[in-house]
């Protein structure tokens, strides 16, 4: 009953949700619904688990992934701090989100994803750059989600979103904001062993990179040589 009554909550949630960000936004998220839930008789093209890895602009990012591929099961690490507030703590215990302590040790919350994509086959939204940008130009990546996926063995996907920035700005002159979601290659880390720091640096800029393949040139940040650079330890599926 638990149960029933959780995903309950979490389709009335979804629907709440969904008219709100449409009535702000204009969301072309054809190429992400084709790439998780599939078109029509078509299946998905990456069925899960895997880690969705996206640039973080504003707040809205992982809202709209997780209403847009509804009913699949996507959730999101987010930072602990976020439970503070209760309107938000609400809405993240809803999507079963899993809380994260950017000053302390990441091990105990990637085990729980670990766990969470063996049982559940989920989807797990993780932003690299850990802190909004606000711009939409790439920051820095942060090795957290080199970890978790060799730790997690997942897949990760790149997922981009073009046109955040702009939101707020558009929300003060009552105009709906065009957003666009563009889907990657999924890929592995491909690398025997205990990879060195070095290693791990050198598989965040690749990861980095993928991400910065599909935004604009003047939006991919320190990430423009990256772009055009064939990786060498990411394995494409």
């Amino acid at each position: 009953m638990r149960i029933n009554m959780h995903e309950t909550r979490r389709a009335i949630i979804t629907r709440l949700l969904r008219v709100a960000l449409q009535t702000i936004c204009k969301i072309d998220d054809k190429e992400f619904i084709e790439a998780i839930r599939g078109h029509k008789n078509e299946q998905a093209l990456f069925p899960g688990p895997m880690i969705i890895a996206i640039n973080h602009t504003n707040f809205l990012e992982v809202p709209m992934l997780v209403t847009q591929s509804y009913p699949k099961y996507l959730t999101g690490i987010v930072k602990g701090e976020t439970w503070q507030n209760p309107v938000m703590g609400f809405l993240m215990n809803t999507y079963d989100a899993i809380p994260i302590n950017r000053a302390g040790s990441y091990l105990q919350t990637f085990r729980h994803v670990h766990t969470l994509m063996k049982d559940k086959k989920a989807f797990v939204v993780i932003a690299p750059e850990g802190t909004r940008s606000g711009t939409g130009i790439l920051g820095p990546g942060k090795a957290g989600i080199v970890q978790l996926a060799l730790l997690t063995g997942a897949p990760v996907l790149p997922v981009i979103f073009i046109g955040g920035e702009k939101i707020w700005i558009n929300i003060r002159h009552f105009r709906r904001t065009r957003l666009q979601f563009r889907v990657g290659r999924p890929f592995r880390f491909k690398y025997e062993g205990r990879p060195s720091k070095e290693i791990k640096d050198i598989m965040l800029n690749e990861l980095m990179g993928q991400i910065a393949a599909l935004l604009p040139v003047e939006k991919q940040g320190q990430y423009v040589e990256q772009a055009l650079r064939e990786p060498t330890l990411l394995e494409f599926l």
